[in-house]
């Protein structure tokens, strides 16, 4: 193979600069700068875990933390298991049902998150299209889905359960029937094939899915802030108030980077997955 010259090298530089600036302008400096912003102490003297501190001491704070990853492990587990079992009835089941099921599940991925939200409001509010229904057979019933985690956690199940679905189908459509068949000839039951067999190949795509539900919940904020209560809040919501409410630009610097160090721990979850595969594929 011929090697390149400097002027080749010098070309393919040139080419790549443009990029390469617009994403350290864009994404590494405004990263850099939040860091930096939230170890700055409050009289502007130097640097300060105070701000980190107050995160992890604070009452109204730890609440929110809580009140977020309650909410995102509900999210994350009630989207997988749901996901897993709908996208086994999608791969394994031929019928007009699962067609048609298979056809329409995606949908809600092409609804925008603000318009579905205040669309779901019109039905599951106190006052909405349920109670209304109810009304007409003597009843008055009352949801009570609005200003909760339980609201909100509806809503995240909706966005998230299509697209944890695709993923997990993809996953078991790439197993082969011949291997399940053979497996099936020999005895196997399902609940062995499924445990054996099923599960193991599909664990990886499980967690890439876990992966990113949970990231994108950690810091959601559109369902949170339109459907939540006032306290406690996600915090997506509190990161927002204070900065744009309280101009407490420190603080929401440090809550900025503390929800991607929550978010990193499923990262790394998913590439230590990663490498433990690479690990089991070389026995």
């Amino acid at each position: 193979m011929e090697k390149r010259t400097w002027k080749t090298n010098l070309f393919i530089a040139a080419m790549i600069a443009p990029s390469l600036i617009l994403t350290m302008g864009i994404i590494i400096y405004p990263i850099i700068n939040t860091i930096v912003t939230s170890f700055r102490s409050s009289d502007g003297s130097g640097f300060s875990l105070e701000y980190y501190k107050f995160i992890f001491t604070d009452k109204i704070a730890v609440n929110n933390i809580t009140y977020t990853m309650g909410i995102v492990i509900v999210t994350v587990m009630g989207s997988i298991v749901i996901s897993y079992l709908l996208a086994l009835y999608l791969r394994f089941t031929d019928s007009k049902i699962s067609k048609f099921i298979g056809t329409m599940y995606l949908l809600p991925r092409f609804i925008p998150q603000l318009v579905a939200v205040y669309a779901m409001i019109t039905v599951i509010r106190d006052t909405g299209l349920l109670n209304r229904i109810s009304r007409l057979f003597g009843k008055d019933f009352r949801p009570g889905l609005m200003y909760n985690a339980k609201g909100i956690t509806l809503m995240n199940l909706w966005f998230n359960i299509p697209f944890a679905t695709m993923i997990i189908v993809a996953s078991l459509s790439a197993i082969p029937d011949s291997v399940i068949e053979s497996a099936r000839d020999v005895g196997a039951k399902k609940l062995n094939v499924f445990f054996k067999m099923i599960l193991p190949l599909s664990f990886k795509d499980v967690m890439i899915a876990m992966t990113f539900v949970f990231m994108s919940n950690v810091s959601a904020f559109t369902t949170p802030y339109v459907i939540g209560g006032n306290n406690p809040i996600m915090l997506g919501v509190y990161l927002r108030k204070q900065f744009s409410e309280y101009a407490n630009y420190e603080l929401a610097a440090a809550l900025s980077v503390v929800m991607f160090l929550f978010s990193s721990v499923s990262a790394v979850i998913y590439i230590y997955t990663n490498l433990k595969e690479k690990e089991w594929e070389k026995v």
